[in-house]
């Protein structure tokens, strides 16, 4: 890294020094409870937070209409009223340095029966040393970590070179459609960086995700008469054993696919959810499941979608001759995957950044979940770094994220930053 050893060490000791506030912060935020629709609380703190830094700010709710006419929405289910984005801008007074987007979701996933958890999901505390609470990993401490890296500039004595936009951003954890807004309302860099709980590595390879709902018919009766219906419920368990067979297939075709040949399973069919039926003396005449699947990056969204309807199209009977009558609806993701590219200069820089802090080279892993770097990698051609901290059950019961790692974490955003974007000197 190029960065003077004496202002390396000046970012690094800012770091240490808000690091209890950064805590405190996350702690705060973490308390927020912003699950879908929900998250205003949440976006009224980070926009707070980032005008009292002087950011020039912009908050605007999502736009159904515009969003559905790009090919990489996610199908709206919900209202957008009040459902917004925050987007914090530095802008230098002369603007030499490359710039930069420092994004994150605001948006956590269903806590689940909160007498599952330890403590209250909302209920944010540190303990032997991890930070716990629905959102703390996935991806609270990753805001965070982007502004208090910021802030470690400054507080160092420099101010950025570069134009910097700091994102915070909803509908990541279901469409992908906050990430797609602000590219839509034009914000654009030289490069991104996205510190999602990544176990303290950089993403090489992401899949692509379609969200879609299972909808099958039966035949209602009588229990006392069942043989002459045909439950729905069971109709709609043949089916996914059906869509199951087509998700061997795709993972027997990984070795096809550059970075995913080496994983057991990388194209997983998840049921995140059933219902069916209306009464329990009769026999189902619906099921409604709601279903997840990945796809490899270079698939459209497209084709695979019709992979999947054509299946369900052939699907007239199971081996009883039972009738079966089943269609895929889109509920959410449709999104494609991607692959950051090896030996762009935003990677370089990151590396260097993070063997001055953890004192050994950045490793790289290919991950089966989505993410919201396909957005910037593959509609605004930009080098997309998700690189963030250790954690542990995201997603599930007890989420948590390891301090330390967090620190560290930020100290490498900030050392990105300053190398990035270049630095201007601030008289004091």
């Amino acid at each position: 890294m190029s960065l003077d050893p004496h202002v390396r060490d000046r970012i690094l000791t800012a770091v240490d020094e808000a690091f209890d506030a950064q805590i405190a912060f996350t702690q705060e935020l973490v308390r927020h409870p912003s699950l879908r629709t929900r998250e205003g609380s949440a976006q009224q703190l980070l926009f707070e937070a980032m005008e009292q830094r002087g950011l020039q700010m912009d908050r605007w709710e999502l736009d159904p209409e515009e969003l559905s006419a790009h090919p990489g929405a996610g199908a709206i289910a919900v209202s957008y009223d009040e459902v917004v984005n925050v987007v914090g801008t530095w802008t230098p007074d002369v603007e030499r340095g490359r710039s930069l987007i420092l994004n994150g979701h605001v948006d956590v996933v269903p806590e689940g029966p909160a007498e599952q958890w330890s403590a209250s999901p909302w209920d944010s505390y540190v303990k032997e040393g991890w930070l716990y609470g629905r959102g703390s990993g996935d991806m609270k401490a990753g805001l965070a970590a982007n502004l208090f890296a910021f802030d470690a500039v400054r507080a160092a004595g420099f101010e950025p070179a570069g134009r910097i936009h700091l994102q915070s951003v909803v509908e990541e954890e279901c469409t992908g459609n906050g990430s797609l807004a602000a590219h839509l309302r034009g914000y654009r860099a030289d490069a991104v960086v996205i510190p999602e709980p990544e176990e303290d590595m950089l993403v090489r390879a992401n899949v692509g995700v379609i969200w879609f709902r299972l909808e099958v018919a039966g035949q209602p009766t009588h229990p006392r008469e069942m043989l002459a219906g045909f439950n729905a419920i069971d109709a709609a368990y043949y089916v996914v054993g059906k869509l199951r067979s087509l998700e061997a297939e795709w993972n027997d075709e990984r070795a096809a696919h550059r970075y995913f040949e080496d994983l057991a399973h990388p194209i997983n069919l998840n049921m995140g959810g059933i219902r069916g039926g209306d009464w329990p003396s009769s026999v189902p005449a619906w099921c409604h499941v709601d279903l997840r699947v990945a796809l490899y990056p270079g698939l459209s969204a497209e084709s695979v979608w019709k992979q999947i309807t054509e299946l369900l199209e052939g699907i007239t009977a199971d081996e009883q001759g039972n009738g079966i009558r089943a269609k895929a609806v889109r509920t959410g993701f449709f999104a494609e995957g991607y692959v950051l590219e090896e030996g762009s200069d935003a990677e370089n820089v990151l590396k260097d950044a993070h063997r001055d802090v953890f004192g050994k080279e950045l490793q790289s892993f290919v991950t089966p979940g989505y993410l919201d770097g396909r957005v910037f990698t593959l509609y605004a051609d930009t080098p997309t770094l998700v690189y963030g901290p250790v954690s542990e059950a995201i997603h599930g019961y007890d989420e948590r994220v390891d301090i330390e790692s967090v620190r560290r974490i930020t100290k490498s955003i900030a050392l990105f930053i300053a190398e990035w974007c270049g630095l201007n000197a601030v008289e004091r």
